[in-house]
């Protein structure tokens, strides 16, 4: 069910509620149910690629701060991976 929801947002993005929510700084979450729980999944976009950072079953209404926090630092370290990675096929 996880993969089916990602690869509808995948396949449809740039989409909104109730299947995909903002939360902040470039990340975004994908919402799964599975069973009687719910499932998030943490995203970010650049350019066309939908780039996975975090994934978690949900405890509380809110999604937690230090999970958002967690994606937005792995955003972070996969854009840093990617600038380098480019700057040295150039060379």
């Amino acid at each position: 069910m996880i993969g089916e929801d990602i690869a509808y947002v995948q396949y449809k993005w740039p989409i909104g509620k109730p299947r995909v929510d903002y939360l902040r700084s470039s990340v975004w979450e994908v919402r799964s149910n599975i069973g009687n729980r719910i499932a998030r999944v943490l995203f970010g976009v650049v350019e066309s690629q939908v780039i996975l950072l975090h994934g978690f079953v949900k405890k509380t209404q809110r999604t937690p701060v230090n999970d958002i926090e967690l994606a937005i630092k792995r955003l972070k370290a996969w854009k840093h991976e990617e600038d380098r990675n480019q700057s040295t096929h150039r060379q």
